[in-house]
């Protein structure tokens, strides 16, 4: 919801850059705190992680949030929901992880529940009159392909080596981080760094960070531990449910909520059950 606020006003590979560092910063806080030492490994793990961040992140992130400026996050979600599938397809394929049909059921049972959530029109959003909706769409694609490929790559690396999800979380941002450090030296994109108005945005700023400590600090070092521990197309499906939690926090702010959206949560919780079940 954050990010949804913030994107109005940092271009999106700015905003995808600054909420790195963030969470890199954070994430190394945690790591001294912590004592944890980076595990011995091979070398190959280690790469794949850094290759997941490159195509998840650098690449996968800045898709999403230009989609979001595009289709608005209601649409943005509804095409982030084709990545459980394409990550449980893509486990079978190289990972060969077989999951039972109660597993697929689940995936598909909680898909069916966001979907029905996010797709439900609000009068007077902004989802309704999306601008240049094609070019969202591509975007809305590239992010959910973006994050499929992403997680099979991690849960490749964790098969094959013995690394901590905090570390496999600061490697992955890491090798991000230089991605995208190099995208932004390109001349056009330095122009752009030099004619964007910073003035008036400490509030901008503030929010920015706070969404990067939540979304992107906890988010991505609880998404590599998911992935550590169970199958990619359950812990890909279980990443996506965030649309129904934005209920409460609608409930909270006094927003009106329909019997339609408190439908699909229970939909997806459904399916939730069932992934913990199988």
């Amino acid at each position: 919801m954050v990010y949804g606020i913030v994107g109005q006003h940092i271009p999106p590979l700015r905003l995808n850059l600054l909420k790195g560092i963030v969470a890199i910063a954070l994430l190394i806080l945690t790591i001294l705190l912590t004592g944890e030492s980076l595990p011995t490994s091979a070398p190959t793990p280690i790469l794949l992680l850094c290759l997941s961040g490159v195509i998840g992140i650098s690449w996968g992130d800045t898709a999403f949030l230009a989609a979001i400026n595009y289709l608005g996050a209601r649409r943005v979600l509804l095409l982030s929901t084709l990545a459980p599938p394409m990550t449980a397809i893509a486990a079978m394929i190289w990972l060969q992880e077989s999951l039972n049909l109660t597993a697929w059921g689940g995936i598909f049972i909680t898909i069916l529940g966001v979907a029905w959530v996010v797709t439900e029109r609000v009068p007077g959003s902004s989802d309704d009159s999306p601008a240049h909706l094609w070019r969202g769409i591509g975007w809305g694609l590239l992010a959910a392909i973006a994050n499929a490929i992403g997680t099979v790559i991690s849960r490749v690396a964790f098969t094959t080596g013995n690394i901590t999800p905090v570390w496999a979380a600061l490697l992955r941002l890491g090798a991000a981080e230089l991605i995208l450090l190099g995208w932004m030296c390109l001349p056009n994109r330095q122009a752009q760094a030099i004619s964007f108005p910073y003035r008036q945005t400490k509030r901008i700023i503030f929010a920015a960070c706070f969404a990067a400590f939540c979304g992107t600090y906890l988010g991505i070092w609880l998404q590599q531990t998911a992935i550590k521990f169970t199958a990619a197309g359950i812990a890909s499906t279980l990443l996506q449910t965030s649309p129904i939690f934005v209920i409460p926090i609608a409930i909270c702010i006094g927003e009106k909520v329909s019997w339609r959206a408190i439908a699909g949560v229970i939909i997806a919780l459904i399916g939730i059950g069932l992934l913990f079940f199988s």
